[in-house]
């Protein structure tokens, strides 16, 4: 019998029970569609976490803990690791920076680094250029936001209240300074991170560039940045206020960056081999798949199940579709129909009945990813009052091709099989007794 003939044989006696195959079609495709959507979900949350991580600007850094100073040669042979890219000490002045504008003033954290490497790893600038003088500043992206007046303090103080009296929050995002600060000079006053503490003296500095807006909206980034030859007059100033003792004014931090996030990892082992206690973000990664990798096969096991039950009814309909074609059965074998093309003939019944199940399934999963996706935000906003949920970028649902492979394996394999023992009894009958069967 040609393939031809025997399609020909499958879809008409599928065309004969329509009612049947359709409801059994349904059960598998409900099966295999609550697989796809269950096991959507961690794939989902995985992507969320993921991305939130990788959304880091500093992904590529590696922290380095101890208060070890790292030396000349130490730093040297560090960047001779393949890979990395810079090696760089930031130095946090113990003291809020006061900066004055105008009638305008804000307190900001200040820090000092070599402008070189600090370019390297923080890249391009919202706005102007980095520091190439001594009396240059790069500013965080908020700092004109936070350089506001006494009139505005007011404004915001009422504005707090108001909102804090809905159960909301105010940023202060509507006042401080406007115009641009590229070019802007600003007088810099040290102020003691100690009770009782009285500012320095004023130093003048020209605002040559703003950095980056942070990656996380809730981020408020007002830092002042200058290079490290600053750092004697700092120094200074600091002592002259006599409440700093000089082992406490400057506190320095070495972090290393990669060339990019793939070569973290490498670099990592090779640090901690050398007997550095170093640490980076992308380690989470790797423990986060695993943990997500255990839930994504405990879903898919679980949406197994369902499959599993949506079989008992393609396994009914396919021994009813052997028990009717008793007949049938008994010509074929008696003009000459293998035992094999007769089972072959039945378990393409039931594979049918699984690929069609899981196309339809596949269809009707995407439209609910995307209603849950588009629709959850909204739903979450409503019941709760908060605007974080439609405002984030969480993915409830993700649907990867990988899962649609692994789900309409599952579905069409468990279909064949399901399939398989009606085959095998239809090749069992006796062709006598099937010819005196009665129509």
């Amino acid at each position: 019998m040609l393939f031809k003939d025997q399609l020909d044989f499958v879809t008409q006696h599928i065309k004969k029970n329509k009612l049947r195959v359709f409801m059994t079609v349904l059960a598998a495709t409900m099966g295999c569609a609550f697989l796809i959507v269950l096991a959507s979900v961690g794939f989902g949350l995985q992507d969320s976490i993921r991305n939130e991580i990788l959304s880091d600007e500093n992904i590529t850094k590696i922290q380095v803990f101890g208060n070890d100073q790292f030396t000349e040669e130490q730093i040297h042979e560090i960047k001779s690791i393949e890979h990395v890219k810079t090696v760089l000490e930031t130095i946090t002045v113990n003291a809020s920076g006061h900066s004055f504008f105008e009638d305008r003033d804000t307190l900001s954290d200040v820090y000092v680094a070599n402008m070189q490497d600090f370019e390297q790893v923080s890249g391009k600038l919202a706005k102007g250029k980095y520091p190439t003088k001594p009396n240059e500043i790069v500013v965080g992206y908020h700092f004109a936001q936070t350089l506001i007046n006494d009139a505005e303090r007011k404004i915001i103080e009422e504005k707090s209240k108001k909102a804090e009296a809905e159960g909301t929050f105010y940023n202060g995002s509507e006042e401080g300074y406007k115009d641009s600060l590229i070019g802007k000079e600003i007088e810099l006053a040290l102020m003691p991170r100690t009770e009782g503490a009285e500012e320095g003296e004023k130093i003048k500095y020209t605002i040559v560039g703003v950095m980056k807006k942070p990656s996380y909206d809730w981020m408020v980034n007002n830092s002042i940045y200058m290079d490290t030859e600053q750092k004697p007059m700092l120094a200074t100033n600091l002592a002259a206020t006599g409440n700093v003792k000089e082992d406490d004014m400057f506190l320095s931090e070495f972090n290393i960056f990669a060339d990019s996030m793939e070569n973290v990892k490498s670099i990592l082992d090779k640090l901690k081999d050398d007997g550095y206690n170093v640490y980076s973000v992308t380690e989470q990664l790797d423990k986060m798949n695993v943990f997500f990798l255990v839930l994504k096969i405990g879903l898919i096991f679980v949406g197994t199940i369902a499959v599993l039950i949506a079989s008992i009814g393609i396994f009914n309909t396919m021994t009813m579709a052997v028990t009717e074609r008793t007949r049938e059965i008994g010509v074929l074998k008696a003009i000459g129909a293998s035992p094999k093309l007769i089972q072959r003939l039945f378990l393409m019944e039931s594979t049918f009945i699984g690929v069609i199940g899981t196309l339809i399934a596949v269809v009707i999963s995407y439209i609910i990813s995307f209603v849950a996706n588009a629709a959850l935000p909204v739903i979450l906003e409503a019941a709760t009052g908060e605007e974080a949920f439609s405002k984030s970028d969480i993915t409830f649902s993700l649907i990867p091709w990988q899962l649609v492979i692994i789900a309409a394996a599952i579905s069409i394999g468990v279909a064949m099989i399901s399939g398989y023992r009606p085959a095998r009894k239809a090749t069992k009958i006796d062709v006598i007794q099937a010819l005196r069967q009665e129509l």
